[in-house]
């Protein structure tokens, strides 16, 4: 039970999912009249093409994002300098 709630919620607690061990959806109430049964069919078959989040976040190596902001710097200079040049 979830407090404070005053909707119809659906539980499905067998997940095809291995990170996932039950999911929670909030009926809305404009569908409050829609057979139980119904709701769950179609909640079950939401929570069975869930896939996994990937395990962990990569992220890109100090070095990458130093060469990345140092070429957009470089970049940026020779542009201004092309610019100062052509406008004399």
């Amino acid at each position: 039970m979830i407090k404070g709630v005053n909707r119809q919620v659906v539980e499905v607690q067998e997940t095809d999912c291995a990170y996932f061990e039950r999911i929670l959806f909030f009926v809305k109430p404009e569908y409050a009249s829609v057979s139980e049964g119904k709701i769950r069919e179609r909640a079950s078959l939401i929570a069975n093409r869930t896939e996994a989040a990937p395990p962990t976040k990569r992220r890109r190596s100090t070095a990458v994002v130093c060469l990345q902001y140092g070429g957009a710097f470089l970049a940026g200079c020779l542009l201004t300098v092309l610019a100062v040049s052509l406008l004399r």
